[in-house]
């Protein structure tokens, strides 16, 4: 388990071409903002890879500070060629990237394997 600041926590997994990261948000809102795209930009170099799921079901509210690191996290990864898909949305969070157009550009998969093999199946019930 990795901290990245207060409450936030990043559980990484190496699968094959891909890293795997669950985030474990705090319990209660904060307006500190993880350094989530750093943290995360530097795991990806250390194994050497540019393909990424991010497990986000337990990350309660992403807030627009958060969406900023992905988004941030998400450019740099296209620039090597990288893949970032993210999983495990809560509705609401689903909402929020829908709100914020980025609903195409972030997929919500429904777990970590529909991520990997890159299978959006919107209708499927969680």
């Amino acid at each position: 388990m990795l901290t990245i600041a207060p409450g936030w926590e990043l559980e990484v997994q190496r699968g094959p071409d891909w890293l795997l990261v669950k985030v474990k948000g705090p319990q209660e809102s904060t307006l500190e903002t993880p350094p989530l795209a750093d943290a995360l930009w530097s795991l990806l170099e250390r194994h050497f890879t540019y393909r990424l799921v991010l497990e986000l079901d337990q990350v309660d509210v992403m807030g627009s500070c958060l969406i900023g690191q992905l988004i941030q996290l998400y450019k740099r990864i296209r620039e090597h060629d990288g893949v970032m898909r993210l999983c495990g949305l809560s509705s609401c969070n689903v909402d929020v990237l829908r709100t914020c157009n980025l609903d195409e550009r972030f997929l919500p998969y429904q777990d970590r394997e529909e991520a990997v093999m890159g299978c959006y199946r919107p209708d499927r019930p969680r």
